[in-house]
């Protein structure tokens, strides 16, 4: 279930810098949950920097560099977990992406674990049957 999706503006960043925020925010994400890190699932979606502003002004007018993120959880999670995220996103992207703190947004997306699918399987039906796995031993 862990998916994170970062919105940047094309042409602010290079490749080195994406790469290292995909590779330390799925580790990141991994080990708040104790999720493996197989699970996880990080993308990148880049805007043309006509196409997004700040402020009401285009970022290829204004330049400002300002990323923003969300995450899916699936519902259940303790709060505790998803306000970490929401730290350990923002302080990631200000320190590989050199940009000003004030400026990231970030928000994290509950979902019901019957509205999401696990290789087409009901997460709330495979979340059970890892539960009875557990209880069991197998």
């Amino acid at each position: 279930m862990p998916i994170l999706t970062i919105h940047l503006a094309e042409g602010q960043y290079s490749q080195v810098q994406c790469k290292r925020l995909l590779a330390e925010a799925s580790r990141i994400y991994a080990e708040i949950l104790k999720s493996p890190i197989e699970r996880v699932r990080a993308v990148i979606e880049l805007h043309r920097p006509s196409m997004a502003a700040v402020g009401g002004i285009p970022v290829d007018e204004s330049g400002v560099r300002a990323p923003y993120f969300h995450f899916l959880v699936l519902k259940g999670r303790p709060l505790e977990e998803r306000q970490r995220l929401l730290q350990r996103f923002t302080d990631l992207i200000v320190e590989i992406l050199e940009v000003d703190r004030s400026l990231v947004r970030g928000g994290c997306w509950p979902i019901e674990p019957e509205n999401w699918a696990i290789a087409g399987i009901p997460a709330s039906t495979v979340r059970a049957s890892e539960l009875a796995g557990r209880t069991t031993g197998a």
